[in-house]
Parts: structure tokens; C-alpha cells; sequence
């Protein structure tokens, strides 16, 4: 991917994470479906609790990006076991956390791979023309204090001026309330809003979200 990135005319980036700088790690998804099945003992085959995963992970952020609110990863992880016939009623919350840090262990060891060509270079372009940086992330499986872990692992963090989880505010991209936090962030508060450039892969939620707002986008053709 080549950053034809126009980092003269604005003074403030925004970037989505997922299909913009990351990508899932090839073996991860399998990995977490089959400790899915065997940590909730779901008696199914595991390419049908795949599917099953896969389903309400897309059908669950459409409805994030269509109502511009959050559906929290607890409640995802009790519609798959439900339609994979688990008695959610004997699931506790604290047998949800325990999964989630399992999953998030699986997900640091399978982590992501950074897909952004040469993306501490452009960083660092960036941060030494004094400009600033944010991450703006729409979240499902993996909540942003997650992210951030990955982040300080991969030495990102240190260019990072902000993150903005949708988890964490409960709501997401395209909702123009998402950019307003992004706007609210920001160090100049006087900065014009078109020198603010928002870069993604989703033509919705990320360019047209950030247009709709009143930020520059860039729409980040893979």
C-alpha cells in the first residue's frame, strides 16, 4: 500500500485501525474460534461455530455503523453462543471476562499484521513537521484496551496524541458524535476542521463519516 497521504495541508491525523494499519494475523480467527467451542463447551462442529462467529461479528457491526452506537463484545459473544444452542443463562459474567482474557493472551501471541507500508517512517514524517496523531476505531471481538496493549507492544503508542475506542464511549463510526470527541481532543482547539484528515478503509464509517462531519478524508483503496 503506498501512502499517497496528503500530510502538507493538514495539521491533525485520525486513523482507523482495522484494514488501514492492521490486518488480523492469518491463524488467529481459527485459533479463537476453537478456544470458543472448547471454553464454553459448545457442541457443535467448528466450522459451523466459525461461521456462526463470523456471522454475528459483520451482522454486529453493521448495526454499529447503521445506529452509530456500540453492541458490547460480552453481548456478541452470548447471541453466537445462543444460536449455537449454549444455555446462556448458566454463562456468569465473570465466565465472560475470564474468556475475554484468554482470547486477548491468544491475540497478542497471534498478533497483528501491520499492513500500513513503512508506517513509523510516516509517523515520524508527521510528528516532526509538530503535527499530531490519533487512533479512531470502531471495536467488536477486541476492545481498545486491547489495542492499546498491541500498540506498546509494536512501539506505536509513543506517536499515538490520542486513541478513541468505540467500546470505550459507546459509539461508533459513522456517528458524527464519534469525530466530535475526535474534534474535542484535539490540542488546537482553533484548528480549522478541514486541516483535520481522517484516513480508513471503509467508505461509510470512515470517509464519508468523516466528510459529513466536516474533516478531510482520505479512503485507502487496499
Amino acid at each position: 500500500m503506498k501512502t499517497d497521504i496528503d500530510i502538507h495541508n493538514h495539521c491533525h491525523f485520525s486513523f482507523d485501525l482495522w484494514l488501514t494499519l492492521i490486518k488480523s494475523h492469518p491463524e488467529f480467527k481459527t485459533k479463537r474460534v476453537e478456544l470458543f467451542s472448547s471454553f464454553f463447551n459448545v457442541d457443535k462442529p467448528v466450522d459451523e461455530v466459525a461461521k456462526t462467529v463470523k456471522y454475528y461479528d459483520d451482522l454486529c457491526n453493521t448495526i454499529n455503523e447503521v445506529t452509530g452506537g456500540n453492541i458490547d463484545t460480552f453481548e456478541i459473544y452470548l447471541m453466537i453462543l445462543g444460536s449455537l444452542d449454549v444455555d446462556i443463562k448458566q454463562i456468569s459474567k465473570e465466565k465472560l471476562e475470564e474468556f475475554y482474557l484468554k482470547s486477548e493472551g491468544l491475540f497478542l501471541e497471534y498478533k497483528p499484521v501491520i499492513i500500513f507500508e513503512n508506517i513509523k517512517e510516516f509517523f515520524d514524517q508527521i510528528k516532526n513537521q509538530g503535527k499530531t496523531v490519533n487512533i479512531l476505531s470502531n471495536t467488536g471481538f477486541i476492545k481498545g484496551k486491547t489495542m492499546r496493549k498491541f500498540l506498546i507492544q509494536e512501539e506505536l503508542d509513543q506517536y499515538i496524541d490520542f486513541h478513541i475506542y468505540s467500546d470505550e464511549i459507546n459509539i461508533s463510526k459513522p456517528n458524527p458524535l464519534i469525530f466530535q470527541e475526535v474534534k474535542n481532543n484535539l490540542k488546537d482547539q482553533e484548528l480549522p476542521m478541514h486541516r483535520v484528515l481522517h484516513i480508513g478503509d471503509n467508505p461509510l464509517a470512515d470517509y464519508k463519516g468523516a466528510m459529513d462531519f466536516g474533516f478531510s478524508a482520505h479512503l485507502l483503496k487496499h
